[in-house]
């Protein structure tokens, strides 16, 4: 998109030092920056900087909050295999607690209409979600038979401060996806990942290579979504 691009990592940058992250930030905008993608491990953060700084900041993930570009390519993706999302029922399944995916999806999806159902293990599963207006079901099977789309998300285990369950053997078992399960339902359901895919766990091969996987789509339509993002952002310049 023609974009000059400054990387910018926390690791290796006066933050570990001591310095705040405005601190940081505004030495970036002394470049004369007019937009900052933010990835960051605490939530709220790139919220909290745009009340600081005067610069378009895209988040690109703030810890276990939200990811709203990835939402907005699930939505995206949904609406090209299938049309409006009105009515539609759509299944998140998995590591509910630690995915900055699935809050983001839940806003998103509803928004545009959809009917929306969280699946994974007790421990997975935040207390009080309902309240946001979805369904919790923490069996797998009678999921994907309400749904239209399931989207299975990773185990994050680099996020998870304490074991959530016994095993990745015994979470595969009872909340993975195989071909076995997947043509037993009575009707086809549309397959995604927002990757990267733990291939075996949350979800076998031969599932996220199937026709009924719209997976490398997701991926393809990303990169759309998120120059979209930044052209508006940017002022249509």
């Amino acid at each position: 998109m023609s974009a000059d691009i400054i990387n910018f990592s926390a690791s290796s940058s006066s933050t570990s030092k001591g310095e705040t992250l405005i601190d940081t930030v505004n030495n970036i905008l002394a470049m004369k920056v007019d937009m900052i993608v933010m990835r960051h491990s605490s939530p709220g953060a790139a919220q909290f900087l745009s009340k600081h700084i005067k610069a378009n900041i895209i988040n690109a993930g703030d810890g276990t909050h939200e990811h709203p570009t990835q939402a907005l390519l699930d939505a995206y993706s949904i609406r090209e295999k299938h049309g409006d999302l009105k009515g539609m029922k759509i299944a998140i399944v998995g590591d509910i607690t630690h995915s900055r995916v699935a809050l983001s999806n839940i806003f998103c999806l509803q928004k545009l209409g959809a009917n929306v159902r969280l699946c994974g293990p007790p421990t997975l599963i935040p207390k009080y979600i309902e309240e946001l207006g979805v369904e919790v079901s923490y069996n797998l099977r009678d999921t994907l038979e309400w749904c239209d789309v399931a989207n299975m998300l990773r185990i994050q285990l680099e996020r998870a401060s304490v074991k959530n369950f016994p095993s990745l053997r015994e979470y595969s078992l009872f909340y993975g996806l195989d071909r076995e399960l997947l043509d037993s339902l009575s009707k086809k359901i549309t397959i995604m990942h927002p990757g990267p895919i733990n291939r075996g766990v949350e979800i076998t091969s031969d599932v996220a290579d199937s026709d009924q996987s719209i997976i490398l789509q997701q991926v393809e339509n990303g990169v759309a979504i998120r120059m979209a993002v930044m052209y508006l952002l940017s002022g249509k310049n």
